[in-house]
């Protein structure tokens, strides 16, 4: 496999993640308003990233990468290559199972959420486990 293209896609093309997804049968898809990040391979979205402006910084709403690349290094250099465009903090949400991958990226938990993303994760944490982490 040839090393990915990573770029910021354009509003108009948002069209493309939602079929991505569809594609690999994810129940994600994209929002307005969030900026979305690809890797590509021979102009083919192989892992997307979703970014949404929160007070004080970014929300991470969106990591996904296609099943066949992922433990590959795909979405830690797509994360690389989005967030150096953010030097404000960057909070999400994940699954416990996923706090170490993050944690090597410089995810850390323990810090404090913007009012909007603390009040977001109690409802979540109704009906799914879910650990708040932040960059930067």
């Amino acid at each position: 496999m040839t090393s990915p293209r990573f770029r910021r896609l354009p509003l108009q093309l948002r069209p493309l993640v939602d079929k991505f997804y569809r594609d690999h049968r994810s129940p994600m898809r994209s929002q307005a308003g969030d900026e979305l990040w690809v890797a590509e391979n021979a102009s083919e979205i192989v892992a997307t990233l979703s970014l949404r402006p929160v007070a004080g910084g970014q929300w991470l709403t969106g990591l996904f990468v296609t099943p066949a690349l992922r433990r590959q290094g795909v979405a830690a250099a797509l994360l690389s290559h989005s967030l150096a465009l953010h030097p404000e903090p960057v909070w999400l949400f994940c699954h416990p199972e996923l706090h170490t991958f993050y944690q090597h990226l410089g995810f850390e938990s323990g810090q404090s959420l913007p009012t909007e993303l603390a009040q977001r994760l109690t409802r979540y944490q109704r009906g799914k486990s879910l650990i708040a982490l932040r960059i930067h």
